[in-house]
């Protein structure tokens, strides 16, 4: 696995060792960033910019945005070992002073304090694909107000995956990339 862009270009980071998490493949990574950064639905500067990122394994999309200029990142991770490598991959690229670590369960609701002094520009959830109700999550970040006016959420789904999001998730843009789906929204308040 390795960074694609930015100041870590080219750069490798570990994988997990176990199949508990599904790191995001590079083709799917760099679809997502051109869309982040050159469609003009989003048009999000990555540069000086705070990032949350849920169910983070070994944080390949977090430190793919602090390559890309991100300021600072959250990384949520309760698993263990995707958590020691997550870990091991800040040291490697010496940006410790660029993350935050929660190593807890998302579901885990009260851990949400911990970042709700920060605005955020971008959020993404990389779920299990067998968790089947993000909108516990979606509902707790609409409520404690941790987004910023043109916030976006980005949501890493199977695409054979359905599920009725709560109404005030507005599903910008959908893309497939082989068996995975990728949900670019915003949070309507």
């Amino acid at each position: 696995m390795r960074i694609i862009s930015g100041k870590f270009k080219g750069r490798k980071i570990l994988k997990s060792v176990d199949n508990s998490t599904r790191p995001l493949k590079d083709m799917v990574k760099e679809s997502m960033f051109n869309i982040i950064e050159h469609s003009k639905l989003m048009n999000l500067e990555l540069k000086n910019t705070n990032i949350l990122d849920l169910y983070s394994g070994v944080g390949s999309f977090g430190l793919e945005c602090l390559s890309r200029g991100a300021k600072k990142v959250f990384f949520f991770e309760k698993h263990l070992p995707a958590l020691d490598i997550l870990k091991r991959n800040i040291e490697i690229l010496d940006c410790e002073n660029n993350c935050e670590i929660v190593d807890s369960d998302v579901s885990n609701l009260g851990e949400f304090d911990k970042i709700s002094n920060y605005q955020f520009d971008l959020v993404f959830l990389d779920p299990p694909y067998k968790d089947m109700n993000l909108n516990f999550i979606l509902e707790k970040i609409s409520k404690i107000k941790i987004l910023k006016k043109h916030s976006f959420i980005i949501i890493h789904r199977n695409k054979n995956i359905i599920e009725n999001y709560n109404d005030k998730l507005k599903v910008l843009r959908v893309e497939n990339y082989g068996k995975s789906k990728i949900i670019f929204a915003k949070i309507q308040n």
